[in-house]
C-alpha cells in the first residue's frame, strides 16, 4: 500500500501496522487458551480424573463454542466495526476465565464437577470466537491487495504463536502451580490484548484502493449465498481437521505410544507452532508475490495426504514396540512435528483467497463462516479420535487424518461463478 493510501490528520501511514499488531496479540492471546491448553492433556486427565473420551469430549467444547458463535460475531463486525466487537468479546473471555480459576480448577482434596469445567470451556469458546472475523476485517479494509496475503498471514502466525507459548508455558504452570493460576494467566493476557485493541484499533478513514478491486467481484447477494466461498469454507474446516489431531492428542500420541517424555513433548509442540508461524508469514509474502495462492493450497493438501499417510504406515511398522527403538521413537517425533507444521502452514493464504473473494465490507461475515466450519471441526475431531482409537489405534487416527486432507484439496481451490465464465467467454470472443 502506498503511503497516501491512508493520509489523514488522525492517523500516520504506517497506523496499518499498528491495527495489525493489536489483530495479532487478539488472535495469540486466545490461541493461547484454545491452542494451548490441549498441550496440558495427559495434565488435565490426570487433574480432574477423566478418561480419554470425557478429555476429548471437554476439549472438543471451547472448539464448539467457538463454531456456534463465530458467524454472528462475523456479522456484529461487519455491522459495528471490529473494534467494539474486539472489546466485548476479550473483556468478556477475560470474567469467564477469572471464573474457572475460582470456579472450575481442580485443588488439593477438590476435583469440580465435570459441568463447571466443560461450561467454563464452552462459554470461554463462544465468548473468544469475536477475535477470528474482527482482526481479519481490519486487515481486509487497512491494506490494500499487494499486501494482504502477508498481512492476513502474520495475523494468522498469532494463532501458533499463541499455541506455542501455550504448550511452552502452560504445562508448566498447571504442573507447578495448578490450573487456577493457569486460567488466571489466560484471563491476565486478554485484559492486556483488550487494551492494545482499544488503543490502536480504529476504522480506517480511507478505504484502501485495493478494496475497489475486490468488492467489483463480491456477489451482490454476500458471501452466505455464494457457492464458491461455501466451497472455501467447507475446505478450510476439513482440512483443519489433521491439524486439531495433532494439537489436541498429538501430546498424548507421544506419550502413550511414543512413550516420549515431558521435555520432548513440550519441544515437539514448540516446534510444531513456531514452524507453522514461520511458514505462514513466507507463504503469505510469497504467494503475494507469485499470485498463486490456488496452487499452493493445493500443495499443501497433497503433501499432508503423504505426511499423515506416512506417519499411519510408521506406526503401523513400529507394532507395539515403539518405546524399544529410540531411532523410531524419533522417527515418530519428527514425523509428527513435521505433518502438524505442513498442516498449519495454509491459514492466512486460504483466508486471505476467502476474503478477497468475499470482498473487504463483508469479509467479517466470510472469515465468520469459515471460522464456524473450523471450530465445528475443532469439536468434532477430539471427540472422534478415542473412538478412532477404539476402534484400530493410532494407525486409524492418523489414516483419517489424510483422507481429510484429500477431500479437502478440490475443495481449497475457488471455481469460477457462471457469471464471471460468460464475461471472460465474451471478453475473449471480442477480442479474436
Amino acid at each position: 500500500m502506498t503511503q497516501s493510501s491512508h493520509s489523514s490528520s488522525s492517523f500516520s501511514p504506517h497506523h496499518r501496522w499498528k491495527v495489525l499488531t493489536a489483530g495479532v496479540a487478539a488472535n495469540a492471546a486466545f490461541s493461547v487458551a484454545f491452542s494451548g491448553i490441549p498441550m496440558t492433556a495427559v495434565l488435565m486427565r490426570t487433574g480432574y480424573q477423566l478418561d480419554n473420551a470425557t478429555l476429548g469430549l471437554v476439549l472438543g467444547l471451547m472448539g464448539l463454542g467457538i463454531a456456534v458463535s463465530e458467524l454472528p460475531w462475523g456479522l456484529l463486525t461487519d455491522r459495528w466495526g471490529d473494534r467494539p466487537v474486539l472489546l466485548m468479546g476479550l473483556g468478556s473471555t477475560a470474567i469467564a476465565l477469572v471464573a474457572m480459576a475460582l470456579w472450575a480448577a481442580p485443588a488439593a482434596g477438590h476435583i469440580p464437577g465435570l459441568g463447571w469445567l466443560g461450561a467454563g470451556l464452552l462459554l470461554v469458546g463462544l465468548l473468544g470466537g469475536s477475535v477470528n472475523g474482527a482482526s481479519g476485517r481490519a486487515v481486509m479494509t487497512w491494506f490494500d491487495a499487494s499486501e494482504r496475503g502477508l498481512a492476513m498471514s502474520i495475523r494468522q502466525t498469532a494463532v501458533p504463536l499463541g499455541g506455542g507459548i501455550g504448550a511452552l508455558v502452560l504445562p508448566f504452570v498447571a504442573l507447578h502451580f495448578g490450573f487456577a493460576a493457569l486460567y488466571g494467566l489466560l484471563a491476565l493476557l486478554c485484559a492486556l490484548s483488550a487494551a492494545m485493541s482499544w488503543a490502536w484499533v480504529h476504522e480506517p478513514p480511507i478505504a484502501p484502493r485495493g478494496n475497489k478491486t475486490a468488492e467489483a467481484i463480491t456477489p451482490k447477494s454476500g458471501p452466505l449465498r455464494d457457492v464458491r466461498v461455501w466451497r472455501i469454507v467447507a475446505g478450510i474446516g476439513i482440512l483443519c481437521a489433521p491439524q486439531f489431531a495433532v494439537l489436541s492428542f498429538g501430546t498424548v500420541f507421544l506419550h502413550d505410544f511414543g512413550h516420549a517424555g515431558f521435555a520432548t513433548i513440550t519441544a515437539t509442540m514448540v516446534f510444531t507452532q513456531v514452524g507453522a508461524m514461520v511458514m505462514r508469514v513466507w507463504s503469505g509474502r510469497w504467494t503475494d508475490r507469485r499470485r498463486n495462492r490456488p496452487a499452493y493450497l493445493r500443495a499443501c493438501s497433497a503433501l499432508s495426504v503423504l505426511l499423515f499417510a506416512g506417519l499411519a504406515v510408521l506406526v503401523m511398522a513400529s507394532g507395539t514396540h515403539a518405546a524399544d527403538s529410540p531411532a523410531l521413537r524419533i522417527a515418530l517425533v519428527v514425523l509428527l512435528g513435521v505433518s502438524g507444521v505442513c498442516v498449519s502452514a495454509w491459514h492466512g493464504v486460504a483466508y486471505t483467497e476467502l476474503a478477497t473473494l468475499a470482498g473487504a465490507a463483508r469479509a467479517g461475515t466470510a472469515l465468520g463462516m469459515a471460522n464456524t466450519s473450523v471450530f465445528l471441526v475443532c469439536f468434532v475431531t477430539p471427540f472422534s479420535i478415542p473412538h478412532l482409537l477404539a476402534l484400530q489405534g493410532w494407525p486409524m487416527v492418523w489414516l483419517a487424518a489424510s483422507a481429510c486432507a484429500l477431500v479437502a484439496m478440490p475443495l481449497l481451490v475457488p471455481r469460477p461463478a457462471v457469471a464471471d465464465q460468460k464475461v471472460a467467454k465474451a471478453a475473449l470472443s471480442r477480442s479474436t
